[in-house]
């Protein structure tokens, strides 16, 4: 009987061709686990039988679908905090003091189902408030490979098991109102900053304009090493003189000291554009 994960490095290369991610060996247990019923559903034996299937004309939406399966990762309100925090008390003050005033842009990249680039605007919206800021132009975009997460993003509508996982309930009471079904809604003020857009890392950034600060965390960890350096030098390239850059706590800019500079802000690290 053949084995649902026959065909897993041919599987691999292919997965890493199309998004770029890298698995490596012994990701079998990850495949069988985010593909199994997707195959069922297909009547597909094996990971041959889905990649000779998967490039024949009209299998363009399941083509899509692999991708998403293998790519959507549930992810969490403010996480590791410390991004955020750098971002409220060294950033935007910064970013707000500038003379003459600039808006404000900021990418947040990979952005999942919509936890992270949220969390960006209700730090702004928050700080605003708080010292009485009254320049505007402040704009988030927020891009992921995934059809499916950033439907849900858009949506702006979580489960209320989601809104315990990093948000405290002052900002859940303040940024979001509850519907039917214990589903909470983001605010609309909070989802207007946002635009979400599909995109692909491996693609062009050009299209995406200049920005002050980018977020680009806890996806550089999926990549090759020479792919993370090409992923780094591009977002070089789309930050604006002196811009940020913030990669996840398990991440780390090697090799790129010709094009960052790292800034520590005690505790967390981010790194300036030279």
């Amino acid at each position: 009987m053949s084995d649902l994960t026959d065909g897993y490095e041919e599987f691999c290369a292919y997965l890493e061709k199309y998004s770029g991610i890298y698995l490596g060996a012994n990701k079998q247990y990850l495949v069988s686990s985010r593909l199994r019923k997707l195959m069922a559903e297909h009547e597909l034996p094996n990971l041959f039988a889905l990649l000779k299937t998967i490039d024949r004309p009209g299998q363009a939406k399941l083509r899509t679908e692999v991708i998403d399966a293998m790519t959507t990762n549930e992810t969490l309100w403010f996480r590791d905090n410390h991004p955020y925090r750098i971002l409220e008390e060294i950033l935007l003050p910064e970013f707000y003091g500038r003379k003459p005033a600039k808006p404000i842009r900021i990418w947040s990249a990979a952005c999942s189902t919509g936890q992270e680039p949220y969390s960006i605007s209700m730090i702004i919206n928050d700080y605003k408030a708080k010292h009485r800021v009254m320049a505007g132009g402040e704009k988030i975009i927020a891009t992921d490979i995934s059809p499916s997460a950033l439907a849900q993003a858009k949506a702006g509508e979580y489960a209320s098991l989601a809104m315990g996982r990093g948000l405290d309930p002052m900002r859940l009471k303040k940024h979001f109102k509850e519907i039917e079904n214990g589903q909470f809604k983001i605010d609309a003020k909070i989802a207007s900053m946002i635009d979400f857009k599909l995109l692909n890392l491996q693609d062009s950034y050009a299209m995406l304009g200049k920005f002050d600060a980018i977020f680009c965390r806890n996806v550089l960890i999926y990549f090759t090493a020479d792919f993370k350096k090409d992923i780094l030098t591009r977002i070089h390239a789309i930050l604006n003189p002196g811009g940020y850059l913030m990669v996840g706590a398990s991440e780390a800019v090697n090799g790129l000291s010709d094009l960052y500079e790292m800034v520590h802000c005690r505790p967390g690290i981010i790194y300036r554009k030279k």
